[in-house]
Formats: structure tokens, C-alpha cells, sequence
């Protein structure tokens, strides 16, 4: 299976701690969608904006590793998953249930986000852009 990483999860050892199979493929943009972080666990979700994009990383997961992020993410409380199309592939990730407004993100936490974003070689400019809304 595809799963789309684009918060903590890009940090490729905590990924491969919590998921033993996953594999890091590329990074990819998910198009008309946009990073933010909310709830009481000020994490990351994503919502659908125009012309807007989040960068993240793509892995090839196994059923077990699927087992455990739904565990990770508190699926289907706080996640849902959501199935998006890429080059006819169908790819599941993660987005929140309940939208909240904006909180920013703990330290230890955005530190493991932009880890995640220098392992998966991703643009910095949309996790700054997120951090100011």
C-alpha cells in the first residue's frame, strides 16, 4: 500500500521505528491542499485550499505498518483516512476529523516535523507558511 507522510511521520527513523516494513519512495506534492496544525495534540492535518500544495513523503507500507499508524494516529477518532489519486496510483493518508483553528505546535514535535522534512528533502517554504497562518 501508498501511504502519504507530512507531518512527524517524514522523519524517516521514527517512521521506520513505528512501521518496520515502510519503505521512503520520493517525495510528492499533494495539489489544492494546505499544511496547518490544530487540536489539543497540536499536530499536523491538512485541508483542501485552491492552488495551494503540501509537500510530503511517499512510502510503501505493509498491512501490519497500516495496523500501527491507524494506532499512532488515533484512527478513526482523531484521523480519518482520505485516498487521493497520483499518476492513476491510489495513495491513503491521514487528515483530522474535527477541524479546529490553527494551535502551533510544540517544539519537540515541529522539531520532529522538520527532521522530516531535511530527510525527505522537502521545501521548507510550506511548513513556514503553515507555522504563520
Amino acid at each position: 500500500m501508498l501511504y502519504f507522510a507530512y507531518g512527524s511521520n517524514l522523519h524517516h527513523l521514527q517512521m521506520i521505528k513505528r512501521c518496520k516494513d515502510s519503505i521512503f519512495l520520493k517525495k510528492i506534492n499533494l495539489k489544492d491542499f494546505r499544511l496547518t496544525f490544530r487540536s489539543k495534540y497540536r499536530a499536523a492535518d491538512i485541508e483542501p485550499k485552491k492552488n495551494s500544495l503540501v509537500p510530503g513523503g511517499l512510502f510503501e507500507i505493509s498491512e501490519s505498518d497500516e495496523k500501527k499508524l491507524d494506532v499512532y494516529e488515533d484512527y478513526p477518532i482523531l484521523y480519518k483516512k482520505y485516498y487521493f489519486t497520483y499518476y492513476r496510483k491510489k495513495i491513503m493518508t491521514y487528515t483530522m476529523t474535527k477541524k479546529t483553528s490553527f494551535t502551533f505546535p510544540t517544539e519537540r514535535y515541529l522539531n520532529i516535523v522538520k527532521r522530516g522534512y531535511k530527510d525527505c528533502d522537502l521545501d521548507k517554504i510550506y511548513l513556514k507558511k503553515a507555522l504563520s497562518s
